[in-house]
């Protein structure tokens, strides 16, 4: 899978840098994979991941500290990170409409 907007993590394991090595290890993993629908996603990731409208998906890092908000493109192998937070930041969002 293609990773879009690198950036966005980036800017987040700056300002925590705590969350760094549970970003990185999701972003060292995530290219390798191929993902052609949800259950892929599911089977990799078990109960560390969960699915919203729109292809969105909800991964939660670090022992669940932290939240990553995707939208997944199955058909192009593109993920296109919407929102890198803590827990208490994601309890702020609406992760349906949420843009980086």
């Amino acid at each position: 899978m293609q990773i879009i907007a690198l950036r966005t993590l980036r800017r987040f394991w700056d300002l925590h840098p705590e969350a760094e090595t549970p970003i990185r290890n999701w972003h060292a993993r995530a290219p390798k994979s191929v993902w052609e629908g949800p259950a892929d996603i599911k089977a990799e990731f078990g109960t560390a991941v969960d699915f919203i409208a729109d292809n969105r998906v909800i991964f939660n890092l670090g022992g669940n500290k932290y939240r990553l908000v995707v939208n997944v493109a199955y058909r192009y192998k593109r993920v296109l990170v919407k929102f890198a937070g803590t827990h208490a930041d994601y309890n702020r969002i609406d992760p349906t409409n949420v843009s980086p």
